[in-house]
């Protein structure tokens, strides 16, 4: 056989291969996927902002204008995700001309898109963080009931409901049953709990995936650098992460929540990335002292290669299987602690967290308040866990078919 026409196959592509044989991970798989959608395009479900209007006065899209409104949406969890809206349509359409082109088995074609995605996300979003825009407040809800009710030619296009997280209702601060204009009902201070369900998507999925994204860079940091070098440098860092680890998690996310006075979400996210490091540091450092004495490592070594390259372009890729796995279950544990300290008061209050929700689910005795975000936070917690289920099987060899 012609050793040309053979398909080479990488390591991630037999993976996927055995992933995608797993159908409870490809669900769960399939419903995070959808779960990003929903916090992408929040907006377009549930906002008190037309998407299009026109009457006898002009025409316009306020919705579009209102998504880098800092008026409007002042904490930078929406600014990020609202910027998403426009770029990820265009990464889907990238990423689709690119498998026609190379076909399924290349993934590894996609990650200069994915890493050109992410880089022009953050450069957007402190651009308009330096520059903000603003404009003053209008209420187009009412705006189209004057219209209708005076019956002019006008053409008002709101999202699937006219509610936004913050909106309170006018009828009063006791929580209403759900039914009529407000599906799941209102909280306490008249907002709309529909609303604040589909907001605090993105506050979950902000939580666990900046959280584990500073734990674990935190934790490679360290334990490739205990695990390759070994000696008094692994024998400090190893007794950091003995330190570290004698103190239980919580109770420490707890007690540096409650030093703080003025809690924003991103607070949130810096006390759980800076305090679940030592399980990474110290699984990345076992994986380091068995691969370090491999051959290939050891003719890198004996080539000349530099210290860092040999760490990061040569061992570092091959220790990061576990680590992966690791972070898909620490995404579900840290929307389970972001939602344990929305709900003991320790978070953002300013954020539709669904741990906030619940505790005025316990506050006012209300089921529907109690329901909906306990079945959100399981639902959630679930299929992050069983795609870590699923791609710790596919990546045992002992388990592939």
């Amino acid at each position: 056989m012609d050793t040309d026409t053979v398909e080479k196959i990488g390591y991630w592509t037999i993976v996927w291969e055995q992933f995608r044989k797993n159908k409870l991970a490809m669900f769960g798989l399939s419903c995070i996927f959808v779960m990003v959608l929903v916090a992408v395009f929040s907006p377009f479900i549930s906002l008190d902002k037309p998407i299009f209007y026109a009457t006898s006065q002009g025409w316009g899209f306020p919705l579009f204008r209102s998504l880098f409104d800092r008026n409007f949406f002042e904490n930078g969890v929406d600014l990020f995700f609202n910027i998403q809206i426009f770029l990820v349509p265009v990464l889907f359409l990238v990423l689709s001309i690119q498998y026609l082109r190379s076909g399924r088995g290349v993934l590894v074609s996609y990650a200069g898109i994915v890493y050109t995605y992410l880089i022009l996300s953050v450069v957007i979003f402190l651009v308009l963080n330096l520059h903000p825009y603003k404009e003053p407040y209008k209420d187009w809800v009412g705006e189209s009931v004057k219209a209708s009710q005076a019956k002019e030619s006008s053409t008002f296009l709101f999202s699937l409901k006219p509610f936004s997280y913050r909106q309170t209702s006018s009828i009063g601060s006791h929580p209403q049953a759900p039914g009529g204009r407000h599906l799941l009902g209102t909280d306490k201070e008249g907002r709309d709990v529909f609303a604040r369900m589909v907001y605090g998507t993105r506050i979950s999925l902000t939580i666990g995936i900046v959280a584990v994204s500073i734990y674990i860079f935190i934790g490679i940091i360290l334990g490739s650098i205990a695990g390759f070098f070994g000696g008094t440098m692994d024998m400090l860092i190893s007794r950091f992460i003995e330190i570290m680890l004698c103190f239980p998690t919580f109770f420490l996310i707890l007690t540096l929540s409650a030093l703080i006075h003025e809690k924003s979400i991103f607070h949130v996210m810096l006390i759980i990335g800076f305090t679940r490091w030592p399980e990474v540091a110290r699984l990345v450092r076992a994986e380091f002292l068995k691969l370090k004495n491999m051959d290939y490592v050891q003719a890198a070594i004996a080539l000349g290669l530099s210290k860092t390259r040999i760490i990061f372009g040569h061992v570092l890729p091959n220790a990061l299987g576990p680590v992966i796995v690791t972070a898909v279950f620490g995404v579900a544990s840290s929307i389970l602690i972001e939602s344990s300290l929305s709900f003991l008061g320790l978070g953002d209050v300013s954020a539709p967290s669904w741990g906030e929700i619940l505790s005025q689910g316990r506050q006012e005795y209300k089921l529907w308040l109690i329901l909906c975000p306990g079945l959100a936070i399981f639902f959630m917690v679930s299929i992050f866990n069983l795609v870590g289920e699923g791609l710790q099987d596919a990546m045992d060899p002992k388990l592939r078919r």
